[in-house]
């Protein structure tokens, strides 16, 4: 039972939905699934750290039997054992670990040294990609809605306005043709300078969609920018829009252009364990396939 050395190849950045595959290692998890390694996949998978954009559903194919992928994961190896999601010791990228995609099935699967064919649910994964090119032009579009309420300097986003997005999320769920994000308006984001005070979130969601409305017209493409091949690669998203061009590290899937896309937001407040949470949701409409 060999583990591999390296990482996973993957080809989903540029928006595969299908490979050509070998079967490198099969093994029975203690709760009953079949976790299957390939040397390459189109499969996205969950990445525990940063979990937003969930797993591809499809199969993997070989002889004339398929089997459905019931979850696809990142997994760590030191070359002995085979650690998923949460299991890992160690960070992604840790010399001497290779860091692999899992699809797990239940009950039959491929054996080790197999060629199977990867099918992604290529409707499953545009709808997911539409809702992850919404959150990143919905979160630029509200760091700049929101840049004059800062006090303080604050770290930049990919366009350069003061990136509320990055210094006050707590959890962000990129789901079909949209997403919804929450943000912490507490005191740790005052003290860095944020003024919550008198927020009219009506007022802010009109300006967002205000400049949604602009940068999606435009039908801008969009390109996934990697370092190479395997999974923990760096991928970076890149959006040319009005005059600037946004370039935000990222690991998702997306759409591949704006073309006939509209992207719009909806804002509100909540008080929770006493903590004022800002809630965003995103909803993206693209154009039904011809």
């Amino acid at each position: 039972m060999v583990l591999p050395t390296s990482d996973t190849l993957v080809t989903y950045p540029q928006g595969a939905v299908g490979s050509a595959s070998r079967v490198i290692h099969v093994e029975i998890r203690d709760d009953g699934r079949r976790a299957v390694l390939l040397d390459t996949t189109a499969f996205h998978p969950v990445d525990h750290a940063w979990p937003d954009q969930g797993p591809d559903r499809g199969e993997l194919v070989a002889d004339g039997s398929s089997w459905p992928v019931v979850d696809c994961v990142v997994g760590a190896t030191d070359g002995t054992t085979l650690y998923l999601g949460g299991e890992a010791p160690v960070r992604k990228g840790t010399d001497g670990w290779a860091f692999v995609v899992v699809h797990l099935l239940d009950g039959d699967g491929p054996a080790e040294g197999d060629d199977v064919v990867v099918r992604v649910d290529a409707a499953h994964r545009a709808a997911l990609s539409a809702g992850h090119t919404g959150c990143h032009l919905a979160s630029l579009a509200l760091n700049r809605a929101l840049a004059g309420r800062w006090k303080k300097d604050a770290a930049p986003d990919a366009l350069g306005a003061p990136n509320f997005d990055a210094l006050a999320i707590d959890t962000t769920v990129i789901g079909e043709f949209g997403s919804v994000d929450r943000y912490r308006l507490g005191k740790s984001l005052r003290r860095k300078g944020f003024g919550t005070e008198g927020l009219d979130t009506d007022a802010t969601a009109s300006i967002v969609n205000a400049t949604l409305a602009v940068w999606t017209s435009t039908g801008a493409p969009i390109t996934i920018g990697a370092d190479g091949p395997g999974l923990t690669d760096r991928r970076r998203w890149i959006c040319d829009l009005p005059g600037e061009q946004a370039e935000i590290p990222c690991g998702g899937t997306h759409l591949a252009s704006l073309a006939g896309v509209a992207v719009s937001v909806h804002l509100d407040l909540a008080d929770v364990d006493g903590t004022p949470v800002l809630r965003m949701e995103t909803r993206v409409d693209v154009p039904s396939p011809a």
